[in-house]
């Protein structure tokens, strides 16, 4: 399956109680559907996944697919640091119609690198569904290694990684390394266009939310070999995408939606919300018109 080039992150409406709010989850989707989005990473990081149970993922798993009905792929955050109930959350979003399934790195353990190898092989033969593996060491304290990911590549259904190491370098033997429809995607909206540039697919993003249809006018002018347009658009990005992660994501971007209209209410715990300066500063830097409503 071709999980396109603009994937988002997906944040997690909460409603006033800290409840899962799945009508503002419908709006959301539309939102996100209506600006550039090619495909949905539903319980990822910027939708809060440690904070939400199993149960409460199977159930908002199963209320994006319904609500997506085919139109894009959906893509399942079924990792943890648990390899078992990792296995278990994969074939419960399977069953329920999800298009993939996104494993992160295991986290706090700190497995050697033939562990990491191991988790995301017996997760894979686990289910039929591809595999987006997802390499973030600032939030996991493990680096998964090129040599791990060139390997793990070679297994039919690990189709893709996020990339969120920021190495460059790396990425670039990965994408070298590993055979042609196997497809490294950023993690960092700040690299969409350098891992671009070095022959990644695209971009999971979290500014996608706010700034959808600027990054894609991006993307596109990449594909069109507009370098001039492309590079342009990333310099008027980047003070953006910085501003979106100036706080603890996704607490900034959750502020800027509701200030837009979009409302996804607000952060559990422990992630606090932005002070009103904070925000204030985001909203001049993303340029962004507070909703009023009529």
């Amino acid at each position: 399956m071709d999980f396109g080039q603009l994937l988002t992150a997906m944040v997690t409406p909460f409603d006033e109680a800290g409840e899962i709010d799945y009508r503002a989850t419908s709006n959301l989707i539309e939102h996100l559907i209506n600006n550039g989005t090619d495909a949905l990473v539903v319980a990822g990081t910027t939708g809060e996944s440690p904070t939400l149970s199993a149960d409460e993922k199977i159930e908002l798993f199963t209320h994006v697919v319904k609500e997506v009905n085919g139109r894009i792929p959906v893509i399942a955050g079924t990792g943890s640091n648990d390899t078992r109930a990792s296995i278990a959350l994969t074939k419960e979003a399977e069953a329920v119609g999800v298009d993939g399934i996104m494993i992160v790195a295991p986290y706090y353990n700190r497995p050697s690198q033939a562990g990491l190898y191991e988790h995301f092989k017996v997760i894979a033969e686990a289910t039929s569904l591809p595999v987006m593996m997802y390499n973030i060491p600032g939030r996991t304290a493990v680096n998964m290694e090129v040599d791990t990911i060139v390997k793990l590549s070679k297994i039919d259904n690990i189709v893709c990684i996020k990339e969120s190491s920021g190495d460059l370098d790396a990425m670039a033997e990965i994408i070298e390394r590993t055979a042609d429809d196997f497809e490294l995607y950023s993690g960092d909206d700040s690299f969409t266009l350098p891992v671009l540039a070095i022959g990644g697919k695209g971009i999971v993003s979290v500014s996608a939310h706010v700034v959808g249809n600027e990054m894609k006018s991006m993307i596109n002018a990449f594909n069109s070999a507009n370098m001039q347009e492309a590079s342009a658009l990333h310099r008027q990005l980047l003070p953006k995408f910085k501003a979106i992660f100036s706080a603890p994501s996704p607490t900034p971007l959750k502020a800027v939606l509701n200030v837009m209209g979009v409302t996804v209410g607000g952060v559990r715990l422990p992630l606090v919300p932005v002070t009103e300066e904070q925000l204030e500063q985001i909203i001049e830097i993303m340029q962004i018109k507070k909703y009023k409503a009529s």
